[in-house]
């Protein structure tokens, strides 16, 4: 399959228009471009891909199975970058502007010569009408404006070359990456297993798993550089542009060392010990605070970590206490590290899904994937 940025933006929206009116001459009408130049762009896409995007019937353009999968991801594209004016080459400039934050770094990303990357960010700025980038003393940096567009150009990228990668598993070349955000109790158990399972189906898949909380990995996923997020759901919603699907629930227990010298388990005497717990704001820290509401003296909070494997090593040499899932420290637990203290009240149960943007259909294989996750959670 072509890059991305080698298609003509202009024959996209032809083919999108010609499998939606099913006619050349309609579409030539509808969007104020020639028969033969709308002929054109088809063949040249056609040639590109190494598919047929339709049938030439008496009754007119009938989309192919990979025409109407393709017609589907621009059709998503267009919306994202909004305006008929852009052109691939602008999308291009600025994506590599606000990746490498100046001119002369995207040039050498890019390969392309500053003059282009500049012409093409002023263009753009004309075209859409909007200021996009601002001087901030020697550097330059990218206005409100402009980071609103550069997401809307990040995810219509991602459709397009999401649309590739299912043309090219039609022609018996399964290829594809997915991007999973995993938050720490996906780590556990459920994903390894997911991916294990995963991977012996679909070996020519790329998976690339990135490690971090919610906060480092929501804002990449709006950008679609982050397919799902798999972790603790968030309760309420991040925003209207993210979705959230129930994977399994979850009931953290109190972990502390081998012989740790906690006696009856009540809320009282577990206060009287320090604890390790994940920042203000995440649901296990929502659920511990719960669990200690209306005691007095509060407990001591000197470490916030939300690292099992550095939880585990503090754990170990010290009287700290924790919540964590079981399955978070199935190893420890099992070498007698670490033991489990107490049970928490029902009410402490939290919910383990996934995160993704709203609206965002998966392709074939990463809707294999989540039906694997699924089996796996089940």
């Amino acid at each position: 399959m072509p890059p991305i940025w080698d298609i003509n933006l202009r024959h996209l929206r032809a083919l999108s228009v010609v499998a939606r009116l099913g006619s050349i001459s309609a579409a030539a009408q509808a969007i104020s471009i020639s028969q033969p130049a709308i002929t054109q762009a088809i063949a040249k896409l056609e040639a590109q891909c190494g598919l047929p995007f339709f049938e030439r019937q008496p009754r007119g353009m009938v989309a192919t199975e990979a025409g109407l999968i393709f017609a589907q991801r621009i059709d998503a594209a267009l919306c994202h970058i909004g305006s008929a004016k852009v052109t691939v080459a602008q999308m291009r400039a600025l994506i590599a502007l606000a990746d490498h934050g100046s001119y002369l770094a995207a040039s050498a990303a890019t390969g392309l010569a500053q003059p282009s990357l500049h012409r093409a960010v002023n263009d753009l700025s004309l075209v859409l009408r909007r200021t996009l980038i601002e001087r901030r003393g020697r550097g330059i940096a990218l206005t409100e404006d402009g980071r609103r567009i550069v997401r809307a150009f990040r995810l219509a990228r991602g459709e397009l070359e999401t649309g590739l990668a299912e043309l090219a598993g039609l022609l018996g070349r399964e290829t594809g990456r997915i991007v999973i955000g995993a938050m720490p109790l996906s780590r556990a158990r459920i994903l390894p297993a997911a991916l294990a399972t995963f991977h012996h189906e679909h070996p020519e898949v790329v998976i690339e798993v990135l490690e971090g909380a919610f906060h480092d990995l929501i804002e990449p996923l709006r950008d679609g550089a982050i397919d799902l997020m798999i972790g603790a759901l968030r309760d309420p919603l991040p925003g209207p542009d993210i979705e959230q699907h129930t994977l399994f629930a979850d009931r953290p227990v109190v972990i502390g060392r081998k012989g740790h010298p906690l006696g009856r388990a009540t809320i009282e005497e577990m206060a009287r010990y320090p604890w390790i717990v994940p920042t203000r704001g995440t649901p296990l820290r929502k659920a511990w605070e719960r669990m200690f509401a209306g005691i007095e003296p509060q407990p001591r909070v000197p470490i916030e970590c939300g690292s099992a494997m550095v939880i585990r090593q503090l754990l170990i040499g010290s009287d700290f206490l924790t919540l964590l899932s079981p399955d978070q420290v199935a190893v420890e637990l099992e070498a007698e590290w670490v033991a489990i203290l107490a049970q928490t009240p029902p009410d402490l149960t939290r919910v383990i899904g996934m995160t993704c943007r709203a609206g965002w259909r998966p392709t074939a294989v990463q809707g294999r994937f989540i039906r694997i996750l699924r089996q796996q959670a089940g």
